[in-house]
């Protein structure tokens, strides 16, 4: 018995075989002093929990950007051999970023293709400002989004203006299936030439940050796509603790996993186990079906 309902054009069917697996990460959170948003997708199967509302996206909204990006050197617009220049005033000191640390003084001039690998793998706020920049701003990214036909994401500040504004992190939002979709159509090749896509697919590959996320609890064989966000703690609460990527079972096999945590109480350590725990959940019950 399935169930069926329509996203973003997309036709989703819910097996009901799939409900163990709910079960499974519902239970797992229950206890957990934070709201946890999860979407996964594996084939025909889809399994949601807490999809009702909108989760702060924080560094994960990098991958959304990057797909922007790449459409336009799809279109001829930009190339990633093509160099941008990276001024000091470019380069803010009070924020992450590993590409101020390789050019303190700035006034150098990289490829495009290492400013995405700089957003992407290693979740670099400058380079994450320089991208938005060049792609045309927080709108002109939100527009692209909407235009893949995927609903309940919304992009509308970059990373600087949420350094200067705390609550402009909650402008930044998905919902834990939008973000799967997107996911899916990327993984199918619905969004970007091959080459973009496999540029992108090796670039998130790579990601040097949430080692204790996505893949924490995963075998490591497992190939795991994935990009972070992680928000600030004001008051004792930690706005997002997210993870988002596509695991590779086998090579007909994948699913793609959203997981994200909000306004969460327990320590960071605790926030990136949640996640962990729900994608060796997922990893068990569908390397189990084969």
């Amino acid at each position: 018995m399935f169930g069926l309902f329509f996203s973003a054009g997309i036709v989703i069917f819910s097996s009901c075989q799939s409900n163990g697996l709910q079960q499974q990460i519902e239970e797992a959170v229950a206890s957990k002093q934070a709201v946890v948003g999860v979407a996964i997708i594996s084939g025909s199967d889809t399994v949601l929990v807490n999809n009702h509302r909108r989760y702060p996206m924080q560094s994960v909204y990098k991958l959304h950007l990057a797909l922007d990006v790449l459409s336009m050197v799809d279109s001829g617009l930009l190339s990633l051999s093509q160099k941008i220049h990276v001024d000091k005033k470019d380069l803010h000191p009070d924020t992450y970023s590993p590409l101020r640390e390789k050019y303190p003084d700035g006034n150098v001039d990289i490829p495009l293709s290492e400013v995405l690998q700089y957003a992407v793998s290693q979740s670099d706020n400058n380079a994450c400002d320089m991208l938005f920049r060049l792609a045309g701003g927080a709108q002109k990214v939100n527009a692209y989004i909407r235009s893949t036909g995927v609903e309940g994401i919304n992009i509308a500040y970059t990373e600087r203006e949420m350094h200067a504004d705390y609550a402009a992190q909650y402008g930044n939002y998905t919902t834990p299936l939008a973000t799967a979709l997107l996911l899916e159509k990327f993984y199918h090749g619905q969004l970007l030439s091959e080459g973009s896509r496999a540029f992108l697919w090796r670039i998130m590959a790579e990601t040097s940050t949430g080692k204790n996320r996505i893949p924490g609890l995963l075998p490591p064989e497992a190939v795991v796509a994935h990009k972070t966000g992680t928000g600030g703690k004001k008051d004792g609460v930690t706005a997002a603790c997210n993870d988002v990527g596509i695991v590779q079972i086998d090579n007909n096999k994948h699913v793609t996993i959203v997981v994200l945590v909000a306004e969460s109480r327990e320590s960071d350590s605790e926030n990136e186990r949640i996640i962990a725990e729900v994608a060796r959940l997922a990893w068990d019950y569908f390397t189990s079906k084969e």
